[in-house]
């Protein structure tokens, strides 16, 4: 913006709404994240299920002290997520329910739900 116009700093960032530090922050680099960010991401890789309050818990057994928000901000800067289960459909499912599961929904499928006959009341007039 100041290199189109000629206005001053102040100015430019009074007009955008910024704070002039803002302008000239430049954050530190932190190796310890960058230590942190690997070893969530290899545990994350071996455990597909754990979340990062999972992963928070196995980190603190290992000995690391670090903050559960610092975790979960690796985590989702890392894209992490908790992987979804597959829905198991229809021929896996039926191998392994049991023989009489089996035989009921057969009995369902080909409309034989009664095992059998009914019994015939009797006429009451």
């Amino acid at each position: 913006m100041r290199a189109r116009t000629k206005i001053s700093e102040r100015r430019a960032c009074a007009l955008m709404g910024l704070s002039r530090t803002v302008l000239h922050y430049a954050p530190c680099p932190q190796p310890r994240n960058d230590q942190l960010r690997v070893r969530i991401q290899q545990l994350a890789a071996e455990r597909r299920r754990f979340g990062y309050r999972r992963i928070h818990a196995l980190l603190r057994r290992e000995g690391v002290s670090v903050n559960v928000k610092r975790v979960h901000r690796l985590y989702c800067e890392d894209s992490l997520q908790v992987r979804r289960r597959r829905r198991r459909r229809g021929a896996a499912a039926f191998a392994r329910a049991s023989g009489a599961q089996r035989s009921l929904v057969h009995r369902f499928r080909d409309g034989r739900t009664r095992t059998r006959p009914a019994a015939e009341v009797p006429d009451d007039r």
